[in-house]
């Protein structure tokens, strides 16, 4: 947990800046065995999506129109893919986003794509494949008569979703070049149950474990209609197939990707033969097994993911509702594998296997419980970085489950917080704050979609007011690019003197008007900022738009864009 009323010190290019004893968001720890990259995250309450390095530093933010709807992700080529979270909606249940955009490393809106309406609508998570196409996973509405008709007990049903019905889940594939979608799965046409022996789906449920059980859970009525709630997405290239994170089953699933749509929704094609039926499933063999002795191992878990080059599979398992008590684990698994590339039963028709490869839980394990969302990411050093969803808290521990970084995120729904400022409480889900944070992703240094972009730090998110204490000297003239951009109403811009000098800082319109004059005096060398509140010389209020800002300190000019919101 995070640590109070000591001094935190951050080592920043082999300087230190002492922080007060107050400190409660940013960078709390920062060893030299955190692996190096840059972190990436979307604030769930906010329309930015920043880039940080292991110092705690921004290195770069994208802004959108959008909140997220939940996932963000950086390409290979810079651009930002993410979800975004529609207004308007009827579901009453989390996770829900209804679009997809693309947007540069200029911040320009380059793609989008919605997928929503009173039929359908896309939810959590988003996976780019290797030809560009991207993966999505949504609800789609079937009414209570088709669920019966499939097998459905009727006091299984209802809920509070509208349009009321029942709310299984699909995934489909859409090509940005054509805004088409190439491929499909549905959960509907893999079906199986023993409720109803009219049905043509009527079986032995136990015999069939790549069939979904259309009456699990079978020990409540779903109040919300959303039976399966699957949360994640992850796809296996060499393999080509699909990981999913089935939030309600408390399992995972793999299905086959190499089908195409027709095979998909039927029983055989594909490199598995065997269509669009699950291939694998793990974690909660309750699910096609109804036996009490068969153990449960997930329980609401929230992200899984492929690591070790596919042979392995790592799963945040929240916890919530475990016998014994609810805590957090970080999971892996090896999942078993024959000749053929085929997953196999044990003698007692359940998959393997029977215990985890690695895991991590806090001491004492109640020390760490995340109540929703959340994540955990396999890092190059072998190291993990986990994501405490519901408080906005990023860490990473090595193998052995030592914290080697951690950051508390400092932006909630009216955008960064001043250090020492308390984070508000989010109405909602058990023990979620207002900076809570779906996922988080560390990028390597030597990421691709870093060439030839400039990553210098611009400081920390948070605003420091007088609690932090700079000790160094920069070793050049910038103007860092203010922050946050797009802004409304005030922004702050940064810039370092490596010596002491007389300072001008100028704003002007696109015409090369001038607007106002922000800095006009000697300054001291070191890290300087200055903030405008898009007033100009007179005090008036500017118009919405674009505008530059300029320093001149001596002989060093430079020039930078900055967009003003309505």
């Amino acid at each position: 947990m995070l640590k109070n009323n000591l001094y935190y010190f951050l080592f920043i290019s082999g300087i230190s800046i002492g922080l007060s004893q107050d400190q409660t968001v940013g960078l709390f720890s920062n060893t030299a065995d955190a692996a190096p990259g840059y972190t990436l995250f979307a604030p769930m309450s906010y329309n930015v999506t920043y880039l940080i390095d292991n110092n705690g530093e921004l290195v770069k933010s994208w802004f959108s129109d959008y909140r997220p709807g939940l996932s963000v992700y950086i390409l290979e080529n810079g651009d930002l893919l993410r979800t975004r979270r529609l207004q308007g909606q009827f579901f009453q249940t989390g996770g829900r986003g209804g679009g997809v955009e693309i947007i540069n490393w200029n911040g320009e809106l380059v793609w989008e794509f919605d997928y929503f309406g009173d039929q359908y609508w896309q939810h959590h998570d988003i996976e780019s494949l290797p030809n560009g196409n991207i993966l999505l996973i949504a609800w789609e509405l079937k009414t209570d008569t088709e669920a019966i008709e499939n097998g459905r007990n009727p006091n299984l049903l209802g809920g509070n979703l509208q349009p009321s019905g029942f709310w299984p889940d699909h995934i489909i594939e859409v090509n940005p070049e054509s805004d088409s979608i190439v491929w499909e799965w549905h959960v509907w046409d893999h079906l199986i149950q023993d409720y109803d022996s009219s049905k043509a789906n009527y079986g032995v449920v136990s015999n069939h474990p790549e069939l979904v059980d259309i009456n699990y859970p079978n020990d409540s009525p779903n109040s919300s209609g959303d039976w399966l709630h699957i949360n994640a997405i992850d796809y296996n290239a060499e393999l080509d197939q699909v990981l999913l994170s089935v939030h309600h089953f408390g399992e995972i699933w793999i299905i086959d990707h190499s089908t195409n749509t027709v095979e998909s929704a039927s029983h055989t094609g594909g490199n598995s033969g065997k269509g669009g039926d699950l291939l694998y499933r793990w974690g909660n063999p309750q699910s096609y097994r109804d036996d009490n002795t068969n153990v449960r191992t997930f329980y609401g878990q929230h992200d899984a993911r492929w690591i070790e080059n596919g042979s392995q599979i790592m799963v945040f398992n929240n916890g919530g509702g475990r016998i014994g008590g609810s805590y957090t684990s970080i999971d892996v698994i090896t999942q078993p594998m024959n000749e053929n590339n085929q997953y196999v039963l044990d003698s007692s028709g359940i998959f393997d296997p029977d215990t985890l490869s690695w895991q991590y839980i806090a001491t004492p394990s109640t020390n760490f419980f995340a109540s929703n969302i959340s994540g955990a990411h396999r890092l190059e050093n072998g190291n993990t970085l986990i994501c405490d969803g519901p408080q906005g808290r990023y860490f990473e521990v090595d193998s052995t489950g030592s914290l080697v970084w951690d950051y508390v995120n400092p932006v909630v729904n009216t955008g960064p917080l001043y250090q020492g400022q308390a984070i508000p409480i989010q109405g909602g889900p058990q023990g979620s704050t207002m900076n809570r944070t779906f996922r988080v992703h560390r990028y390597p240094t030597d990421y691709l979609g870093f060439v030839g972009h400039d990553l210098d730090p611009m400081g920390p998110i948070e605003l420091y007011m007088n609690t932090q204490t700079l000790t160094y000297i920069p070793n050049k003239f910038r103007l860092h690019q203010n922050f946050p951009n797009p802004f409304n109403p005030e922004t702050i811009i940064r810039y370092n003197l490596p010596e002491n000098i007389f300072v001008n800082i100028t704003v002007y319109d696109l015409l090369g008007k001038k607007v106002k004059t922000l800095v006009n005096q000697a300054h001291v060398a070191g890290p300087q900022s200055v903030v405008w509140n898009a007033n100009d010389d007179y005090g008036k209020r500017v118009g919405a738009g674009i505008f530059l800002y300029q320093i001149q300190a001596g002989d060093f000019i430079q020039t930078r864009k900055m967009v003003l919101l309505k």
